[in-house]
């Protein structure tokens, strides 16, 4: 590869970097806003936490995600730099949109929806792959309808569960069982989301002939995007916070607690 192809192939890395970044700066609020509006931990404390199990969650989980993302969207020889840098400026583009605005989307569904749109304008409908992503749009469609019928679950039977406690010993319990369930969906939304740009990454490394013949994800890609994501958890997304947190409704210690472990649960089932 000339410098031209190289210089290219680097700024690419860069940009996906750089949405990794952004993913953990606007997805971040969704880690830490109900241990924040709860008032279990300072908002500067909790980006702190947040980071810290974004980054090790890679030990914790597979690379499948990463997997389904290099070869299970769109197909890998229509893979090109025009093609990633479209996905990648979309995705970033809407991030940032919606981080101003203070919307809570989601990074990983511009990122998906971004690969998918630039794989057809580049070589049409054909280059999809539909199975892969049924199985992701399934997933998009459901991961809400689960986390909120399991936090409703939770809710109902932790309540009938300390029905005959004070209003005080449930708060203080659910105040530390809150670190728990903070920490859970810390862990699953940096092994999740973080394996969104470890496949575009792995799989322009790919097409780009750096990888041999077989797809597989570097460890200092895995570490990379780990290390962005929890930077830009420390950066937080304060904006989110404060609609996640108190715009959309309040909630006590042991609500969040059941809110926070039902998304843990939904994450961890993706």
């Amino acid at each position: 590869m000339d410098a031209a192809g190289l210089g290219v192939l680097f700024g690419l890395i860069a940009a996906a970097l750089l949405f990794d970044f952004l993913n953990g700066l606007h997805d971040a609020a969704n880690s830490i806003a109900t241990i924040v509006s709860t008032r279990v931990l300072p908002p500067r404390a909790a980006v702190f936490w947040a980071a810290f199990f974004n980054f090790i969650a890679f030990l914790f989980f597979g690379l499948h995600v990463a997997q389904t993302v290099g070869t299970g969207i769109i197909d890998p020889a229509v893979v090109t730099p025009r093609v990633i840098f479209a996905a990648l400026t979309a995705a970033i583009v809407w991030n940032l949109i919606t981080w101003w605005a203070g919307i809570p989307s989601s990074s990983s569904h511009a990122l998906i929806g971004g690969l998918i749109g630039a794989g057809v304008a580049s070589a049409g409908p054909s280059s999809i792959v539909w199975t892969g992503v049924s199985k992701t749009v399934a997933a998009i469609v459901l991961s809400p309808a689960a986390g909120f019928v399991l936090a409703l679950a939770l809710v109902l039977g932790v309540s009938w569960t300390f029905v005959r406690n004070t209003p005080y010993a449930v708060d203080s319990l659910f105040r530390r069982l809150q670190f728990v369930s903070a920490s859970l969906y810390s862990l699953g939304h940096g092994g999740n989301d973080a394996q969104k740009t470890m496949g575009i990454i792995a799989a322009l490394l790919f097409a780009q002939g750096h990888l041999g013949n077989e797809f597989y994800v570097p460890l200092w890609v895995v570490l990379s995007c780990q290390a962005m994501m929890a930077l830009g958890t420390l950066f937080g997304g304060w904006r989110i916070v404060k609609t996640m947190g108190s715009k959309i409704t309040r909630l006590t210690p042991m609500q969040g607690f059941c809110a926070e472990t039902g998304g843990a649960i939904t994450l961890f089932a993706a």
